[in-house]
């Protein structure tokens, strides 16, 4: 049995997951909501990483799973034989670092001392490194808070200074305040999606591998395709757990705005995933350095088919 872990975050698997396209060719595939796993311990922003994704991969929990940029990263700063099976194109437009238009708040510099937001653990805890790094600053120069589910309030509430925020509820937020970027994520940071899985799997269940992948990409190209049917996967998810005044237009235009579609691990990848590592290790936040190339095998990116149109 093949297990594949998915939650609405990695917005291509969520939507493979409720559309049946995998199961054509691994009838036995089990689906694992990362929701409903034990979410493990979450360190201080300032004292290390949570390894929940990559525990999961090692436990049993599941086989394959998807992510942002510092997950894997995470998982091979702990010592864990990790594989990354595909990459999407950058998602610059999904997220960035910003403020209330009227902060005192103006440059990256003056972030010395402020509170700033992240769901911590994921690429926005990336994405503030780089931003940082940029100014000549360090991790040690701010206050990183780990706002969980509560980002947008925190941030319109003012218990916090600056957000890493992404759609779809920066969308919520842009329509109750107006804001400012404090840097553009295009040319800083990449932000893709990425796709990974233990070694082990990698190289003793190709084939199931390889139908993953496959599925993906097809999946992908609907989600390309259908915005705003794949929106209502997600409103009705949300609705179901508890939140009725889920925005399907938030939801539509967060997936019109990011590409789909998977690619192979590529030499610019590895390099700016490096960086992110050497950052992450910098900070104090992971007890090893990992190496990224470690994780790449060329066996693996030969599974990856071309996406459909050769879209970026």
């Amino acid at each position: 049995m093949t297990k594949v872990g998915y939650f609405p975050h990695n917005n291509s698997l969520f939507v493979l997951r409720h559309r049946g396209i995998l199961e054509k060719a691994l009838p036995d595939v089990e689906w694992v909501d990362l929701r409903d796993l034990p979410q493990g311990a979450r360190p201080e922003p300032t004292e290390g990483l949570p390894t929940v994704h990559a525990d999961h991969l090692f436990d049993g929990g599941y086989d394959f799973i998807g992510t942002g940029f510092t997950p894997p990263i995470t998982a091979q700063g702990h010592g864990l034989d990790v594989v990354y099976a595909a990459v999407s194109g950058p998602r610059v437009e999904n997220g960035r670092l910003l403020v209330k238009a009227d902060s005192d708040i103006r440059t990256l510099d003056d972030l010395r001392g402020r509170r700033v937001g992240i769901a911590h653990g994921s690429w926005q805890t990336t994405l503030l490194l780089f931003a940082l790094e940029h100014a000549g600053l360090t991790w040690k120069d701010v206050v990183p808070v780990d706002t969980g589910v509560n980002a947008g309030h925190l941030f319109l509430d003012g218990g916090i200074d600056a957000w890493v925020g992404a759609y779809p509820g920066l969308k919520a937020v842009e329509e109750q305040v107006e804001t400012r970027d404090l840097v553009a994520t295009d040319g800083l940071f990449s932000h893709r999606s990425l796709w990974f899985t233990r070694r082990d799997f990698a190289e003793e269940r190709t084939g199931e591998l390889a139908a993953i992948v496959n599925a993906l990409q097809e999946s992908d190209a609907w989600i390309g395709a259908n915005p705003r049917e794949a929106a209502e996967i997600f409103v009705a998810d949300a609705r179901e757990r508890g939140n009725p005044d889920t925005d399907p237009d938030a939801w539509e235009h967060a997936l019109r705005t990011r590409p789909f579609g998977l690619h192979p691990v590529t030499e610019e990848f590895v390099a700016e995933q490096q960086h992110a590592a050497d950052l992450l290790h910098g900070a104090g936040l992971l007890p090893a350095r990992p190496t990224v190339a470690d994780a790449v095998s060329e066996k693996v990116n030969a599974l990856v088919p071309p996406v459909p149109g050769g879209a970026a």
